[in-house]
């Protein structure tokens, strides 16, 4: 079974993500990088390309050419993974997707709902896959907590509360990453909301299983000329009855990455901590409660499917990116290949990314209209 080829386009020199999906994409030893557009700039790409040693004929300064080089070639990549800034997810994955290459793109899915809508239609009428980076819900314990809720472990859902918490731009920055997550010529309608709020989101729908119906949302700039929210409170309502409570913040001075999910049912509740992400809480109503760990004695199938390491060795966020990129690399030889799946699985996808435009573009409405309730469609 050969290792599959893997394009990039962004995360050259000095991007953060760029190098994370790198990593995650070599530990389980799927993939192969070849080719890249790693910079608008010519020559950062190729010296990046260089600095990765890529060939310097498939170092491209252009991603639409290097689409159409690497369709044309019989060693092409299989797939490309985007590493942009939110503003440019649309053209590139529109490029790569028409010349039939798979894409693995970082979330959230574009900048604005109509570039969504886009890049919808080029994956429906190219047939390819398409990826979204959404490695939370990667995590083993998260990947139990799904399956634990599903079995009717908990009951009926009736409380979902989510919160990702950060400080890093409680005071204005010029650094790169925080530039263009500030910009909403970049970034898109979402500064917090869009970043880290589509992931609590998206983490929270994944684990329950429930369908979001309508929100409230209170959006803040608390730095001042800030032109995005950089803090997020929204009240959520789900089919069947189940509310729901998200907070997203890159301005609460003293957390780090504080991504942490609660969810309470009839019959017990779990509780998760993405600093601490190898050790879950499950109480039975009237019962102690347990503390279940990745891999321990109360792993559920789905908590063991993914482990690199035993129980009591820490596994996270690069790992929980590994997974997708393993995952992904199992759809594209089940598409092109015709070989089996495991089942159970749900890799996050175009419907995910569209979910989580959705979501960014309710907020930002219902804050505009004084936090009013607002369908999500």
């Amino acid at each position: 079974m050969r290792r599959l080829r893997l394009g990039m386009v962004g995360g050259g020199q000095g991007a953060f993500i760029g190098a994370v999906h790198r990593i995650a994409a070599r530990i389980d030893g799927h993939w192969d990088l070849v080719a890249g557009a790693l910079s608008s700039d010519a020559e950062r790409a190729h010296q990046s390309a260089a600095e990765l040693g890529i060939d310097p004929e498939r170092s491209y300064s252009d991603f639409q050419y290097m689409a159409t080089a690497e369709a044309a070639r019989e060693d092409g990549i299989d797939a490309v993974a985007i590493v942009t800034p939110n503003h440019m997810h649309a053209a590139p994955a529109i490029a790569f997707l028409k010349a039939g290459i798979h894409v693995i793109c970082d979330k959230p899915l574009a900048a604005t709902p109509q570039e969504a809508e886009e890049i919808a239609a080029a994956v429906k009428q190219s047939g390819q896959l398409f990826i979204l980076t959404h490695n939370y819900t990667a995590y083993p314990l998260i990947r139990q907590a799904r399956e634990m809720i599903a079995a009717g472990e908990l009951g009926d859902i009736r409380l979902v509360h989510v919160e990702y918490v950060q400080d890093w731009l409680t005071e204005e920055s010029d650094s790169k990453q925080a530039s263009w997550r500030t910009d909403p010529l970049r970034s898109g309608a979402g500064g917090c909301v869009g970043d880290i709020g589509t992931h609590a989101y998206n983490l929270a729908c994944f684990v329950s299983a429930l369908e979001p119906q309508s929100l409230s949302a209170d959006l803040d700039s608390f730095v001042s000329g800030r032109q995005l929210d950089d803090n997020v409170h929204v009240m959520l309502r789900f089919t069947g009855g189940a509310k729901g409570m998200l907070w997203a913040s890159q301005v609460a001075v003293g957390h780090e990455n504080g991504l942490r999910l609660r969810i309470h049912g009839s019959k017990g509740g779990l509780d998760w901590s993405q600093e601490n992400p190898n050790v879950m809480s499950f109480t039975r109503f009237g019962e102690p409660k347990n503390i279940l760990t990745r891999g321990g004695a109360a792993a559920t199938e789905a908590g063991l499917r993914n482990l690199r390491t035993p129980a009591g060795h820490p596994e996270g966020y690069l790992e929980g990116f590994a997974t997708i990129y393993t995952e992904a690399a199992n759809l594209i030889r089940h598409t092109d290949q015709g070989e089996p799946l495991p089942e159970g699985v749900h890799t996050p996808n175009i419907a995910d990314g569209l979910a989580g435009m959705n979501f960014i573009q309710a907020c930002v409405s219902s804050s505009n209209s004084n936090a009013a309730w607002t369908n999500l469609g």
